[in-house]
């Protein structure tokens, strides 16, 4: 039996590593954060772009995160912060003009990753486009 299971052991690791699309989904008070593969958490959300990149401003400033910059991208934008151990980029897409993607990848260093963070990021962000304290 182990000789069965082995091969198709590594079909499934080799699926599962080369997906990007791939997604677990854990639930928290906010109803629920994905994390791809690459443990960046992310979830769409019903509010314009500009009310969310204005809440994202106020959930760094409340979390005591600091901004390090912002740039372009395709539909959206980049917001980078940092702490003093973890380099933030959160990306902001826009889906529909009431509807928009976050995403948040808080880095440690290059190989590992601060999911705890991430999350809370998220619903922070949330709390704030609900007007929940």
């Amino acid at each position: 039996m182990r000789a069965k299971a082995t091969p198709f052991c590594l079909l499934l690791c080799i699926v599962l590593l080369s997906s990007g699309c791939a997604s677990v989904l854990l639930t928290g008070a906010s109803g629920g954060v994905a994390y791809t593969v690459t443990n960046v958490a992310y979830k769409t959300v019903t509010f314009s772009f500009e009310q969310v990149e204005g809440a994202v401003h106020a959930a760094l400033k409340r979390m005591g995160i600091k901004e390090a910059g912002k740039k372009k991208i395709e539909n959206g934008v980049e917001i980078s912060a940092t702490t003093a151990r973890l380099k933030i980029y959160i990306e902001l897409e826009r889906i529909t003009g009431k509807t928009t993607k976050i995403s948040v990848n808080a880095k440690k260093n290059v190989v590992l990753k601060d999911s705890a963070t991430a999350t809370e990021i998220i619903e922070q962000i949330e709390m704030i486009l609900e007007g929940r304290k």
